[in-house]
């Protein structure tokens, strides 16, 4: 079973993150794989660690990419060296090779059915930059054992993708605090 989150609005992988926890109620293994992150967001620190049913791994940096034109001016002012520009399609090699040794990993893990439940968090994203590609994915989708359900989250997911998928939810961003210029508190960011 494939599942994807997607669209611009908030939750997708906390939506991701929920699944876990009720695949981790109901006794099965979790792996979770979470792409252009380093360990610095909350859910991690509840989950690093406390169950033993589930591995939790990161395929980042301590900053964030992104394409020449994606973030206004103010943004990227405010983000300051926290963020990478970028031309369009040709994203840092450095990335590329941490992304898709990383891949490699977790598709060896998926293939294993090892796990039971396996989120591969902002990989919808590592495709839109060109982190990897359709090819790549295809070919383990369609190597993925029955007993494994797939989550894939990020925003931008690509076509062949959704309509690949058995379950896609998009997310759609009606309002957001961000817009006023408001920040959030620890454990609520976006």
């Amino acid at each position: 079973m494939l599942q994807v989150y997607t669209g611009s609005g908030k939750g997708k992988t906390t939506a991701a993150i929920g699944m876990a926890i009720r695949s981790l109620g109901a006794g099965l293994k979790v792996y979770i794989m979470q792409f252009m992150k380093s360990l610095a967001y909350s859910e991690q620190e509840v989950l690093k660690g406390r169950f033993p049913e589930l591995a939790l791994r990161t395929s980042g940096k301590p900053f964030f990419i992104a394409e020449e034109g994606i973030l206004s001016k103010s943004l990227q002012d405010k983000l300051g060296d926290s963020v990478v520009i970028f031309p369009k399609g040709e994203p840092p090699q450095d990335y590329v090779d941490l992304i898709r040794n990383d891949f490699k990993v977790v598709a060896e893990i998926i293939t294993s059915g090892k796990y039971d439940l396996v989120i591969l968090d902002e990989l919808n994203v590592a495709l839109h930059f060109g982190l990897i590609g359709r090819y790549t994915v295809e070919e383990l989708l369609d190597k993925v054992p029955g007993n494994v359900e797939l989550v894939l989250t990020g925003r931008c997911a690509p076509d062949w993708l959704i309509e690949r998928a058995d379950l896609v939810t998009e997310m759609k961003e009606v309002k957001h605090y961000y817009a006023k210029g408001v920040e959030a508190r620890k454990g609520f960011e976006y």
